[in-house]
């Protein structure tokens, strides 16, 4: 079976046969198939379910929240990204959930998951019928798509700081390019040695920005005015909301997991040490340069140019084509299932089947080239549902009646002493994150994101970019 890994989806053995297997028998197995490439390519275990959820929650958008603390204020700044990572992790917890429930549902009626990667829409069509099955699928495929835009969009935005010869827009194009490689990773189990590069390159990126912040000092008259307008407010707020809605990709990593049970924390945890990323290089940056970050959604922007710095953008670059896969591999697999291709062994096959995908995720990123704004249209009109009021409402739904919550595969955690208190966290989840997510998130980041299209116009050749007669200044240097 070893041989054929490189075409598998999710060789993985049944839920069931997953709660039997002790730890030593895990140990045994995966001591007998190890080898080099194995430790690299085949990635199964919490560890690598961890480094995934990490690596994945914090790419471009770690340069885009000192521009959120310039709209909101420091002290907001700080209390929204603990309150939406808590928040975040609650949600990825009950999307865990209710995939342990549908997959053991199935299991018990002998359905076989070899070769066939359980996504999300399959979940809910599972547990509550077709029309929530089209209703996750619309959202989902929609985030995700605009999720890789946004990463493209990320590559052309930083590039632009180390050689500014081409134009944003140019550098799009060529991103768009590599980016497409991303086809011929077949699944999650494949991002083992990348998920643990990633982590590394934005660690590094989030105290590159928080030293070089506190090392260059306040820039001259810096002013902290935010939170000073209503729009800008909600606007940096949704994008923080975004920041941690990172979890549309939560039940692939799951089902790529020898042992999926045991992820039911896991995304609370990689939040805690995103913590440690966003939290001081957000504060730092803003301490830094205040107000000026209004004009200047890329931190990198401000940042003096150095070695340091070159190395930061040469790591995001390469962390985004990670982010892409991520984003893009569920759009390969519903893909794949739409075009009867899901199954083919074949990589080249399958690589060449999903080329389709890539090409209107390129093309929306030279439509739309407003790195920041993005983000919070994005976190407001899709996050908002995906990852926030869809599993809230579907673990509310599924658990309704007295029989299924006295049958729920998985108990109630530890801290939630009985099923009201689990419906009132859920509800109190939906109507915050309809109302202020969703409905001021909206209102606002929409009116910002007009606002970008009135001044830049669409298809934008260069957002954001210093006057060209300050530009032709920065070439000599190449």
């Amino acid at each position: 079976m070893l041989p054929q890994k490189q075409a598998e989806e999710a060789m993985v053995p049944s839920l069931n046969q997953t709660i039997e297997h002790d730890e030593g028998e895990e140990v045994k197995e995966d001591n007998s198939h190890f080898s080099f490439k194995s430790f690299l390519w085949h990635g199964g275990s919490v560890y690598d379910a961890w480094f995934s959820c990490a690596s994945n929650q914090v790419a471009q958008v770690l340069l885009t929240l000192p521009y959120s603390f310039s709209q909101l204020g420091m002290l907001s700044g700080i209390i929204f990204q603990i309150f939406y990572g808590l928040l975040g992790s609650w949600t990825a917890y009950l999307i865990s959930i209710l995939y342990i429930e549908y997959r053991s549902r199935k299991e018990k009626e002998n359905v076989s998951f070899k070769n066939h990667v359980i996504q999300w829409f399959e979940v809910l069509e599972g547990l509550l019928g077709p029309y929530w099955k089209a209703i996750g699928l619309a959202f989902n495929c929609t985030f995700l798509l605009f999720g890789s835009v946004i990463q493209l969009i990320a590559c052309a935005s930083n590039i632009y700081y180390i050689n500014d010869n081409l134009d944003k827009r140019t550098w799009t194009y060529i991103f768009g390019a590599c980016c497409a490689t991303t086809v011929f990773i077949p699944s999650f189990h494949n991002y083992r040695i990348w998920s643990f590069l990633g982590l590394g390159m934005t660690t590094y990126t989030a105290w590159y920005m928080t030293i070089a912040a506190l090392v260059h000092g306040q820039v001259e008259n810096v002013t902290h005015s935010g939170p000073n307008k209503l729009v800008l407010y909600f606007t940096g707020a949704t994008n923080i909301l975004y920041t941690f809605g990172g979890h549309a990709v939560t039940v692939e990593i799951m089902h790529a997991m020898w042992k999926p049970q045991k992820f039911k924390y896991i995304y609370l945890y990689a939040t805690l040490y995103v913590f440690t990323l966003t939290l001081p290089s957000a504060t730092a940056v803003y301490w830094a340069f205040g107000d000026q970050l209004l004009d200047h959604s890329n931190a990198f922007s401000l940042l003096p140019r150095s070695g340091w710095r070159d190395t930061a953008v040469i790591l995001m670059l390469i962390h985004q084509f990670i982010t892409f896969g991520f984003a893009c591999t569920p759009l390969y697999f519903v893909w794949e299932k739409v075009i009867g291709m899901h199954d083919t062994k074949s990589i080249c096959l399958r690589a060449l089947a999903r080329l389709p995908v890539v090409i209107p995720i390129w093309f929306l990123a030279i439509i739309f080239p407003f790195f920041g704004p993005i983000n919070s249209a994005v976190g407001a009109l899709l996050v908002s549902f995906t990852v926030y009021i869809i599993p809230a409402s579907a673990h509310m739904l599924t658990y309704k009646s007295a029989s299924a919550r006295q049958n729920a595969a998985e108990k109630l955690p530890v801290f939630i002493p009985n099923w009201t208190v689990m419906y009132v966290v859920n509800a109190f989840v939906v109507i915050w994150v309809l109302v202020v997510g969703f409905g001021f998130g909206g209102w606002a980041s929409m009116t910002n994101f007009i606002k970008q299209v009135d001044t830049f116009g669409l298809f934008a050749k260069c957002y954001q970019c210093p006057p060209k007669v300050m530009a032709s200044n920065h070439t000599l240097h190449h």
